[in-house]
């Protein structure tokens, strides 16, 4: 459903960037070496625009989930998944990017109609009952985890890779914490977009630390991290790179 609500989108944006600045072509941009460091592709603005407001619907999503059941899980990755935001509307700025997200404050809204249904559909579900709401938990960072592998196929600028990979982690992160709690209350999490080879492979793993921190050689600078049990993650990192938690 994300994969679908995703192609929909990138098709509006390219339309509006074409009538706007003309469409670009992101293969011929890599062979004429226009995409040089603090420059970004027509591919990959479209999708930092769409993946700043799907780690929204994550924050809005744990913050609503949070508060109708108390759980600690929600409060604390909530938190996370702001950091993810500021690391992407920070590139937005050093690109000069159009932020989709108006309104940070203004929870369960969005720019794009097909993430709006998707947040409206999945509280839907997560308010039928706590452990609906853990699963519903761990779907979205199944979607983050997909959606955030291909962007960074698709990318070129190290940083915008950098910062990727920093979400990345961190959503693996916290798709471990969300399946352990739900282990916990005695129940066997089924991944909803991944097989089973490729949820076990990240949950039979512990949690990573340093989510948040540049990587070396790649001109991002150097971060430390500590990680905490539901996968958020503190870190300073001095360098080009964005971080996240």
């Amino acid at each position: 459903m994300m994969e679908k609500s995703y192609s929909k989108y990138i098709n509006l944006v390219a339309l509006s960037l074409a009538v706007a600045v003309g469409t670009v072509d992101a293969q011929q941009q890599k062979k004429s070496g226009l995409n040089q460091p603090g420059e970004v592709s027509t591919v990959e603005t479209e999708d930092l625009v769409y993946m700043r407001e799907e780690e929204k619907l994550a924050r809005d999503s744990y913050q609503v989930l949070g508060e109708q059941w108390g759980l600690v899980i929600f409060s604390n990755i909530s938190k996370s998944e702001q950091k993810h935001m500021d690391a992407l509307e920070r590139l937005l700025d050093r690109f000069g990017i159009a932020d989709p997200v108006y309104d940070e404050s203004d929870v369960g809204s969005f720019t794009n109609p097909e993430l709006q249904a998707l947040f409206d559909d999945l509280m839907a579900r997560g308010m039928e009952s706590e452990m609906e709401a853990l699963k519903v938990g761990g779907a979205i960072e199944e979607t983050d985890i997909l959606d955030i592998q291909q962007a960074i196929e698709r990318a070129e600028n190290e940083g915008v890779i950098n910062t990727y990979e920093n979400l990345l982690c961190g959503s693996r992160n916290h798709l471990r914490a969300f399946v352990r709690q739900i282990e916990f209350y005695g129940e066997v999490y089924t991944p909803v977009l991944l097989s089973e080879d490729e949820l076990n492979a990240i949950v039979d793993l512990p949690m990573e630390r340093g989510c948040g921190a540049s990587k070396q050689g790649k001109g991002k600078g150097n971060g430390n991290g500590n990680g905490k049990g539901t996968g958020t993650g503190k870190g300073n990192g001095n360098g080009k790179g964005d971080t996240c938690g």
